[in-house]
């Protein structure tokens, strides 16, 4: 089986760095802010303007893509899942938030990162944020996502979805959809069959 794999939100908890430095930034500037955990993008998500919010990035994004530890589980239950399977990294990563000095090496400081956490994969892609045609060429029996408009494109173009469960997708379902708690959780609806396949 080959498994696509998502990062933000899924390999790394991307809320979660945003609420403790996001939170961090806007009290440090001086910027009213009101966290709404069942948004997606940082700046809804902190009740700010795209301007501070791309101003927090450009600040913290480095330390985000190269410091912030893998979620809990992830390596294990990755390194089990390439015993027998195919792991795909698809992540729509791209410069925006990077400091100047940093602009155009995202793909470099996402690789260190895998590399220095010794995260396993057979492929990285970096897509654009519609996932679709990249899982459908590259054959992705199941992908793990959390972005809910990717979800919903995804499983209407039948490809097989694990939504890592979060605050802001707590909307997606379908009936190609599984929802997934935790690594572990993952790991066991793909080895027992328990994913609603379309």
């Amino acid at each position: 089986m080959r498994i696509g794999i998502d990062i933000d939100g899924v390999l790394q908890n991307i809320d979660e760095f945003i609420f403790d430095y996001g939170s961090k930034y806007c009290y440090e500037h001086n910027i009213d802010f009101e966290i709404h955990e069942s948004e997606y993008d940082e700046s809804k998500l902190l009740g700010i303007s795209s301007e501070q919010a791309e101003k927090f990035w450009n600040e913290y994004l480095v330390k985000y893509v190269t410091e912030y530890r893998p979620r809990e589980f992830a390596k294990e239950v990755i390194d089990i899942l390439k015993e027998n399977n195919e792991i795909y990294i698809i992540t729509a990563r791209n410069e925006y938030g990077l400091p100047k000095e940093e602009y155009g090496h995202m793909q470099e400081l996402t690789k260190k990162w895998f590399e220095e956490n010794e995260i396993y994969y057979d492929k990285l892609i970096f897509s654009p944020e519609n996932k679709v045609n990249i899982c459908l060429e590259n054959e992705i029996d199941v992908i793990v996502e959390d972005w809910d408009k990717n979800i919903k494109e995804l499983s209407d173009a039948g490809i097989n979805v694990i939504c890592f469960d979060n605050q802001y997708n707590k909307n997606s379902k379908g009936e190609n959809i599984t929802r997934a708690y935790s690594w572990y959780d993952i790991l066991n609806k793909i080895n027992r069959n328990k994913l609603k396949m379309k």
